[in-house]
């Protein structure tokens, strides 16, 4: 009887052309997605002759999460080499910018049986880490069969997503089940991964908790503050999605802040001349901060916004910023790491749609670190309030810190997942 997976895996060959066609289609805004082509079908130029242990990061976010865990890892097994697999250009770029030539980087491969078969055997790792939702049916699939531990870690299923998986029961139900342990970052994700088919599933709590700001990011935020103006008001929309700036600048012109500065950094940079054309069509005064220059560069009075068009740099904004929001949050697309902002000390403002992000939304509310909005116009509300009563935003940035230490502690949970692996793996290698 032919299997579900064998039915997911004819319609990948049928969606072969559009593939390609989707390749093309990003490489117009991001021609980076025609770099590195055969690795996305398991043909590679890199390889290491240490024992390696392989990590799959989507992109920006996912790669950023793995910082702590990455500095752990290669700590614990300074023989080993750590490969850093992702899926986007920018989540790659992300990984060279924090790791440089530490880890070896590459795409991971599309989930046909040929192209994971290669990715396997060509970098033979003796662990594999797949991180938030990534279930690829085929991958997981022959990683079983090699023999080499799978775990999800930091994995998050929200309602929308588990209802979708439900769809596809038993193909979803096999793929779970081939893992060696799922780490999630909530009893609600643990819930939902189990009902649809996990085992050893535990709760270890979001890594991204464990990241800090480095100290260069904090001082180039006090840098970029000088260069805001020390006697503005800075208010920064960051990680924003499509259609939400025009929402923002719509609302902003219902509120009167004196000396106001907005600063936009949306999340993908394939967008920052987009969003200056839209700045430059509605007749707005800007600056972009890739023109900034010197740090002796002061923002004009005349400018009323800044558009962030750097990347790496979003500490630093936070670092230089008066208030927050969090981008992805008013149009339904569930919303982005509100982490960070808290971790630099800068309260949240943020939407409705945080499905990606629901516990620690709700968590960074409960604690009074974040205030959740419905729309533009309550968000625009919200500010004016914050901004005029400078003891209710001191008190938000004291709970910010509060809020973040109070839930760290997920990479050392997830070492004591992996770290058993590792061993179990390195003694059988050993055998002769």
């Amino acid at each position: 009887m032919l299997g579900a997976r064998f039915f997911y895996t004819l319609a990948l060959w049928l969606l072969l052309p559009c593939i390609f066609l989707r390749l093309l289609w990003r490489a117009r805004k991001q021609p980076e997605y025609l770099h590195h082509i055969g690795e996305r079908f398991g043909f590679y130029s890199i390889s290491s002759d240490k024992p390696v242990i392989w990590l799959h990061a989507v992109s920006v976010g996912e790669t950023r999460a793995t910082q702590n865990l990455v500095t752990r890892l290669r700590k614990t097994y300074p023989s080993h080499q750590i490969l850093l697999t992702h899926t986007t250009p920018t989540g790659r770029a992300t990984g060279e910018q924090l790791y440089g030539d530490g880890v070896l980087r590459a795409y991971l491969p599309y989930d046909y049986p040929f192209a994971v078969s290669r990715f396997l055997r060509h970098f033979r790792p003796q662990l594999g880490i797949l991180m938030e939702t990534e279930i690829w049916f085929n991958l997981i699939h022959a990683c079983r069969e090699t023999g080499m531990p799978l775990l999800l870690l930091n994995a998050r299923m929200s309602e929308k997503s588990a209802r979708n998986y439900a769809r596809f029961a038993r193909l979803t139900r096999d793929a779970l089940g081939e893992l060696a342990a799922v780490a999630a970052q909530t009893a609600d994700d643990a819930a939902r991964l189990t009902s649809l088919g996990a085992w050893n599933v535990s709760v270890t709590g979001n890594l991204k908790f464990d990241i800090g700001p480095p100290q260069a990011m904090l001082h180039l935020g006090g840098q970029l503050r000088g260069q805001f103006g020390a006697g503005r008001k800075v208010f920064l929309a960051a990680s924003t999605r499509e259609g939400e700036e025009a929402l923002l600048l719509d609302a902003l012109k219902n509120i009167h802040i004196p000396e106001l500065l907005l600063v936009i950094v949306p999340r993908h940079p394939q967008r920052f001349d987009e969003i200056a054309q839209l700045l430059e069509q509605r007749g707005i005064a800007f600056m972009r901060r890739s023109k900034m220059g010197e740090p002796n560069c002061i923002v004009p009075a005349e400018i009323q916004m800044v558009l962030g068009d750097s990347m790496g740099e979003m500490f630093a904004y936070y670092a230089a910023a008066d208030l927050a929001f969090i981008g992805g949050s008013l149009l339904p697309y569930g919303g982005q790491n509100l982490i960070e902002a808290c971790a630099a000390g800068t309260p949240v403002l943020v939407g409705q749609h945080t499905h990606n992000f629901a516990e620690a939304t709700r968590l960074a509310a409960s604690a009074g670190a974040a205030v959740q909005v419905q729309d533009a116009g309550e968000l625009m509300v919200e500010l004016q309030h914050l901004l005029g009563n400078p003891d209710t935003l001191s008190e938000m940035r004291r709970q910010c810190a509060g809020f973040v230490e109070s839930n760290r502690g997920a990479t050392d949970k997830s070492l004591q997942i992996i770290m058993p692996l590792v061993a179990i793996n390195q003694n059988i290698s050993r055998k002769p």
